[in-house]
């Protein structure tokens, strides 16, 4: 974006990706926006402008998020019309995709980190050989690194190449569900002190969950079907005291899933959340400090 000048004409302003940069009628670039431009209707144009930028940004990002944790195969078409969007780029580039087959699955041998999209030549990957390569296909699946089979050989070839994902996918944290397990809760959570419950849910909504009745939700799907994780935060006062508990999964009508029942996307990003909400509790000093 080139430089506007203000009202009066003594300043000029521009905007440096989201970043409001000024400079004086002698082209001298100044350390912040003078104080009296802050009413400057230019200025508030600009702020006004740079704070949509960064919602848009945060919408892109948080959308490809959901695609990847609810495993929804994305239409290429759909890929192509957002592409040239500098944030849906920024969102998409470099995620490891996989076209989907007409029988619905994702064939994972053609897998490869997305680099360009294009209405007339499909999707462009860097494919696991290194080698740059177009597929022609209706849609792709961006798969939860836990379906990836080869996640630790490639994280090292995303390091090799050096990839930066916007969208947390190779580097995500996973957990996978223990092979013999029983019961309907996990209590690994459990037990969490936090000072206040309003401490807990304000880390938990900070996170991009949402809290409802006294839980944690973080909702899925997986292998089509809708369902959700929950963590038990507390329904007391938001002023009081608040002890963590069980973490636990259910379908759409609310019926708890038995923990064998839970697949391996639901069980990471479900004990995902429980741990960074978990994670924000008192130390064990000054819990003990709180008896």
């Amino acid at each position: 974006m080139g430089w506007i000048e203000t009202d009066g004409g003594s300043y000029a302003v521009t905007l440096d990706g989201n970043n409001l940069r000024c400079r004086n009628a002698a082209g001298r670039e100044l350390k912040q926006v003078p104080s009296k431009l802050r009413d400057d209707a230019v200025v508030v144009r600009l702020r006004q402008l740079s704070e949509w930028l960064e919602r848009h940004e945060r919408e892109c990002r948080e959308q490809v998020d959901t695609w990847l944790v609810r495993s929804l195969p994305v239409p290429v078409e759909v890929l192509a019309r957002v592409w040239p969007d500098t944030a849906w780029q920024a969102a998409l580039r470099d995620l490891v995709i996989a076209p989907v087959g007409a029988d619905g699955g994702a064939d994972m041998a053609r897998a490869g980190l997305l680099r360009d999209v294009s209405p007339e030549r499909g999707v462009g990957l860097v494919d696991l050989d290194g080698d740059s390569v177009w597929l022609e296909c209706e849609s792709v699946l961006i798969p939860h690194p836990v379906l990836l089979e080869d996640l630790d050989d490639l994280r090292e070839f995303a390091v090799e190449l050096g990839v930066e994902q916007r969208v947390e996918q190779l580097f995500r944290e996973v957990w996978r569900r223990p092979p013999e397990i029983s019961g309907h809760t996990s209590q690994k959570y459990a037990k969490g002190k936090f000072k206040q419950l309003r401490h807990a849910t304000s880390r938990a909504v900070s996170l991009g969950y949402r809290v409802r009745g006294g839980q944690v939700l973080c909702p899925l799907v997986e292998g089509g079907r809708a369902l959700e994780a929950t963590y038990w935060l507390g329904a007391d006062y938001p002023d009081a005291e608040a002890l963590t508990g069980s973490l636990e999964w259910r379908d759409k009508n609310g019926r708890g899933l038995a923990l064998d029942e839970v697949g391996p996307v639901a069980w990471s990003e479900g004990e995902r959340m429980a741990a960074l909400v978990y994670a924000g509790k008192v130390a064990e000093d000054e819990a003990d400090a709180l008896r």
